[in-house]
């Protein structure tokens, strides 16, 4: 086990007093930065800067970085939601640490894609089988993996095949942690 002990901080951040959601902190005894090119490799939609040693990922509408020494979140409803979600996260990363050996670890840079070429892509219909109020708006849900191509019913459909293939290439659909 890689992480066995943490501090945690939980608060609502100064840039937003009042505001009924929060932000975790988890302050590591170990420096994780070796276990960021793995995370890399296998968090789908994650932003990995090697440069800086962080490592920035979206899951469900929270802001999540690594660092060397230190988590963060942002966004959570409430405090027992930080709690939990940090100790997804450590265990995310235990278990990534144990499965090192089994993963190529990824040193390259990646970006998510703009909402706008995935709009481009789209049918463009403003359907809303997807559950969104317009396409675009459905766009911005898919560049941060809060939904997933398959949520589109239109996309099966065949004279949309070619942009359905484009956006298999562009999109990177991010796992839940758990």
């Amino acid at each position: 086990m890689l992480i066995e002990n943490y501090e945690l901080e939980i608060f609502t951040p100064p840039c937003d007093p009042g505001a009924e959601r929060y932000a975790s902190r988890a302050r590591l005894n170990v420096d994780i930065a070796e276990l960021l090119p793995y995370l890399n490799a296998t968090l789908r939609g994650a932003v990995y800067l090697p440069e800086a040693k962080a490592l920035t990922w979206k899951k469900g509408g929270h802001n999540i970085a690594f660092h060397a020494y230190e988590i963060a979140t942002s966004n959570v409803e409430d405090r027992e939601g930080a709690e939990k979600e940090v100790k997804g996260l450590i265990d995310l990363l235990n278990r990534t640490w144990e499965r090192r050996a089994e993963i190529v670890p990824d040193h390259s840079t990646r970006r998510r894609p703009a909402p706008m070429a995935i709009y481009k892509l789209l049918p463009n219909t403003n359907c809303r089988q997807c559950g969104e109020p317009t396409c675009y708006s459905f766009a911005l849900k898919l560049a941060v993996s809060q939904r997933k191509l398959a949520d589109c019913p239109p996309l099966t459909e065949i004279q949309y095949a070619e942009k359905r293939a484009a956006l298999d290439d562009l999109i990177i659909e991010a796992p839940a942690i758990g």
